[in-house]
């Protein structure tokens, strides 16, 4: 063979074999950290990351994945169609992911003075609505929904308020625990007349309700603004909180641009063995794209606790 073929065929062979390590290689690279999932289960919703993957819901989930994200939650699902609902569940199902809650009201009656009453009408909406989320939940692959008791009622006192709203809880559950399905109830900061805003009120409810499918909403932004103490908080009343939400306050923002310490709150949440949601129910202190890669970067950086 003559030298010159010689030395083109090594060169050639050379090349080949490059490429077939860097190809090797580069199945072998470990996922890159801005795509590893977290180490806690934090849940996105819709509109968080349209600027970066377009308005429709499903890419956005999608893209959610991509970037470590391993749950969503919505709550105006019960108002979407049928067909989006299962979509949506099977979008999930396929990537591995979880949904989170999804709000229990056909028609916003839960904003407005009525568990509290102990009148029939309103424990019939609850029912119904019950019976409603079971065929959403089966549609999405739910597990929990929020429910709010509704405001206060000034005819009636506190402790006979409490009473109306256990007796219609109590009802609701008997529909939802043959499904394995949870109602969560959130204790909500933004309006004073609303019946439930402390934990230790809704701890108290959830033990008289005494049901698999009544636990607490634990919404850190909310409980910061009404009492604080969130740590200890949460360990009075962890065997009550079936699902905990986030944001920082003021602002109700992503970790990082309040007051609160996530990565403190997060580190001691995994601690504690949560294997449960975390859902991102706050808004965004950055417009465009550039808001949405820094929610990523602050979700990791408070992520970042191990």
């Amino acid at each position: 063979m003559k030298r010159r073929n010689f030395v083109q065929q090594l060169s050639l062979a050379g090349a080949s074999l490059l490429t077939a390590s860097a190809a090797t290689a580069s199945r072998q690279q470990p996922i890159p950290a801005a795509d590893k999932p977290f180490n806690l289960n934090y849940a996105t919703h819709d509109g968080m990351f349209k600027n970066s993957a377009g308005a429709d819901f499903i890419d956005q989930i999608k893209f959610a994945y991509d970037h470590g994200f391993r749950s969503i939650e919505d709550n105006g699902m019960m108002a979407r169609t049928p067909e989006l609902q299962k979509k949506i569940g099977d979008t999930l199902q396929k990537l591995g992911m979880n949904m989170g809650v999804f709000v229990v009201t056909s028609d916003n009656w839960h904003w407005k003075t009525s568990l509290t009453t102990g009148k029939q009408e309103w424990i019939d909406k609850m029912m119904n609505d019950c019976k409603i989320a079971v065929e959403v939940a089966k549609r999405c692959g739910a597990k929990w929904m929020t429910v709010v008791p509704g405001n206060y009622e000034r005819s009636l006192s506190p402790e006979l308020q409490t009473v109306n709203v256990i007796a219609a809880l109590r009802k609701a559950s008997a529909v939802l625990e043959p499904h394995g399905l949870v109602m969560v109830l959130e204790m909500l900061s933004d309006n004073p007349d609303l019946f439930l805003r402390h934990s230790d009120q809704g701890y108290m409810i959830c033990k008289a309700v005494n049901s698999p499918s009544c636990k607490m909403l634990f919404d850190m932004y909310h409980m910061q603004r009404n009492e604080g103490d969130i740590i200890n908080n949460l360990d009075r009343w962890w065997e009550e909180i079936g699902y905990l939400q986030i944001g920082d306050n003021p602002g109700r923002n992503e970790p990082g641009t309040g007051e609160m310490n996530y990565k403190n709150i997060f580190k001691h949440i995994h601690g504690k063995g949560y294997k449960g949601i975390l859902g991102m129910e706050h808004g965004i202190s950055q417009k465009g794209q550039e808001g949405e890669t820094a929610l990523i970067k602050a979700y990791r950086d408070a992520d970042s606790f191990l």
